[in-house]
């Protein structure tokens, strides 16, 4: 592969935002094959090592911890997840945890919409419902 499709460590770390101490930590501990080298020992990065590092940023937006995102790292774009019970099992667990932190947090943001136009009189006066766990609830901040 020629010199110019490939990063310095810097120039990956501003590819995918992580940090250059978080890729040699994914190396350390196997995440991420170990980078390549240039003669004077400077790390070198191909464009499917940053793919593999947006993967992992991905995954790791799903609350995947590190150690469960290892299988996902060793499949192939051309392999059907469907043929890995267990690792699509595992993902769909993690969307259907993420569709329901949506819908939490869309109640919030439709608590706080209707919470402004209450007081901004813009709006209806009601104030929907925002769920609280039992265990997080407290004294109404407002009273009539």
């Amino acid at each position: 592969m020629s010199e110019a499709h490939v990063f310095t460590i810097k120039e990956a770390a501003e590819q995918t935002e992580l940090s250059e101490d978080t890729i040699r930590y994914y190396e350390k501990i196997g995440l991420l094959p170990r980078a390549e080298r240039k003669e004077n020992r400077h790390r070198i990065y191909h464009p499917e090592d940053i793919a593999t590092m947006k993967l992992i940023i991905c995954l790791k937006k799903t609350g995947m911890s590190l150690d469960e995102m290892k299988p996902f790292l060793n499949l192939s774009y051309d392999d059907d997840l469907t043929e890995f019970p267990e690792l699509y099992a595992k993902i769909q667990s993690h969307k259907e945890k993420i569709y329901n932190q949506m819908a939490s947090l869309q109640q919030i943001i439709d608590f706080i919409d209707s919470f402004e136009s209450r007081f901004n009189k813009t709006g209806s006066s009601a104030v929907p419902a925002c769920s609280i766990s039992s265990e997080h609830a407290r004294k109404p901040m407002f009273q009539k």
